[in-house]
């Protein structure tokens, strides 16, 4: 029964997503880089982790969402269906928020439901983070990859003068 409800989820995915890169994407523009060319980057960087990451599941960059594929490095949410809801409560805690992101929320909610305490968990540890939502990691491709990682892993603090 998992797997109809996944397929269905998969289908909605696959209708909406050019959508969303229309209407939510249109001021962002693709990356100026191929996925074997994040391959060449400095071995320890950001930009070789995620040529990297394109690799080993075999996937492809897709225009205008490769800052979605970076946040699956820093968070650590795996890329099964269950895993992707569990990313958008986290970019929810992070503090994104737009009707998209919103509706991956409720269909998963719904429509996987027997995952609603990793979802919870996500989404408070997107609290504890700092807010990256909004960075241009495509500028940050030559960073290390493990210390930008520590540093938006790092609790949000706040500082009172």
């Amino acid at each position: 029964m998992k797997k109809k409800r996944v397929q269905f989820l998969l289908f909605v995915y696959n209708k909406t997503q050019k959508l969303y890169r229309t209407y939510f994407k249109k001021k962002r523009r693709q990356w100026q880089f191929t996925e074997k060319q994040l391959l060449e980057f400095q071995e320890d960087s950001l930009g070789r982790k995620l040529g990297e990451f394109y690799k080993k599941h075999g996937f492809t960059m897709i225009p205008k969402m490769e800052n979605h594929d970076v946040h699956h490095l820093i968070t650590g949410c795996g890329t099964n269906f269950e895993d992707e809801i569990a990313m958008q409560f986290l970019l929810l805690g992070n503090g994104k928020l737009n009707a998209h992101l919103l509706a991956a929320i409720v269909l998963g909610s719904i429509i996987l439901p027997e995952y609603y305490k990793i979802y919870i968990k996500a989404y408070k540890k997107g609290q504890n983070m700092r807010p990256f939502h909004q960075w241009d990691f495509e500028a940050l491709l030559w960073q290390n990859f493990e210390h930008l990682k520590d540093f938006i892993q790092q609790e949000n603090t706040t500082v009172l003068y």
